[in-house]
């Protein structure tokens, strides 16, 4: 038999408040120095958007976003089976 508890209360402080507002601000002015930068760095006009209809820039904006970074593979016959000798 499970015992039953009452529902938690959770209180909302001020200092908790303060502290949601500051790290907020601070998440705007961030995603805003990005954005200038994001805009004075595309002067092709693809800047922030990303509206381009070229699939690999797209890719590449992505890649870029979340950090891959692909490695090209090789494309000669020892890499694929190894070093072996007949």
């Amino acid at each position: 038999m499970m015992l039953r508890r009452k529902p938690t209360r959770l209180e909302l402080k001020l200092d908790d408040i303060e502290e949601f507002e500051s790290i907020r601000k601070d998440l705007e002015t961030r995603k805003k120095q990005k954005e200038d930068v994001d805009i004075v760095g595309g002067s092709d006009g693809e800047g922030a958007i990303g509206l381009s209809s070229d699939p690999k820039s797209r890719e590449q904006m992505i890649n870029d976003r979340i950090g891959y970074k692909p490695q090209p593979k090789p494309n000669n016959r020892s890499s694929q089976f190894g070093n072996f000798e007949f």
